[in-house]
């Protein structure tokens, strides 16, 4: 009896065993699993960062030439009266004809606008206050959407009663278009400026620091700004010239006229710093 004890104890210590053994099992299976150590992400190398302590300052200018495609004409109509009201009437009939006349060309009235409008005494003499009668300034603005009519417009307004030339101006419907272009090729000139002074001395360009646009005027008529200021300085900057192709691939015609629309130069300058290897 005792001995049939000891093997139902024995019997029951082993299934309690296997019993434990089977439920734990999983449990450190799935400790092992976790314990097992992942591989950490590469770090990428950071980028040297560049030296500001050696630099170079160099500027660069571009000059796109465009045939224009419109044209701003002011002209005058100066009528003189013994009153106030008669010289007004005088000039409302005149302006009214070059305006009439102005529209027979296929000018719109919206591109035609009074810009200026002054009334003055006229008196005796310089010193006399005697008024004798009135003057009047008025200023018709003609927007030219066909340049080529420039002339033709002119003679017409003149044959209508206009007197005075106030102001011509050919400018282009796509300065933004020009004017990046003009961007681009400034910044190019000083790049390849940078590149051969730096050579030159020994040393390379690294990096670009600061960049800085002079916006003073993007337009250069003919060579010539404000009464002759800064003339023609396409020759004396680090420069880029380009002749942009007429719009549709046409060649500029001469017109038979006082006006001839040949190109308007539009202007590009930047100043830039590169640091150095």
């Amino acid at each position: 009896m005792k001995q049939f004890s000891t093997i139902v104890n024995t019997v029951l210590a082993c299934t309690l065993i296997f019993i434990l053994f089977s439920v734990g099992l999983p449990n450190f299976n799935a400790s092992a699993a976790t314990s097992t150590p992942t591989a950490e992400p590469t770090q990428q190398p950071m980028a040297a960062a560049c030296d500001s302590s050696r630099s170079i300052q160099v500027s660069g200018t571009a000059v796109v030439n465009v045939t224009p495609d419109r044209a701003l004409i002011k002209l005058g109509v100066q009528s003189n009266g013994r009153s106030a009201k008669e010289a007004q009437a005088k000039n409302s009939a005149t302006i009214n004809q070059v305006t009439k006349a102005l529209k027979s060309l296929g000018i719109e009235s919206k591109d035609i606008a009074t810009d200026w409008y002054v009334i003055e005494p006229l008196y005796e003499d310089y010193d006399s206050l005697h008024i004798k009668g009135y003057r009047i300034y008025n200023i018709v603005e003609i927007t030219m959407r066909d340049v080529h009519k420039a002339n033709e417009a002119m003679v017409t307004a003149f044959q209508a009663g206009a007197n005075q030339v106030v102001d011509v101006q050919f400018y282009t419907s796509e300065l933004r278009k020009y004017r990046d272009q003009a961007r681009e090729l400034a910044m190019k000139a000083a790049m390849e400026k940078a590149e051969a002074l730096s050579g030159a001395a020994g040393s390379a360009v690294d990096c670009i620091l600061t960049i800085n646009e002079n916006t003073y005027s993007y337009f250069n008529y003919g060579g010539w700004w404000w009464y002759g200021y800064a003339s023609n300085q396409n020759l004396w900057t680090q420069n880029v010239v380009q002749n942009a192709a007429p719009a549709g691939g046409e060649s500029p015609t001469q017109e038979d006229g006082p006006l001839s629309t040949g190109q308007i130069s539009i202007r590009a300058e930047v100043n830039a710093s590169f640091g150095l290897k």
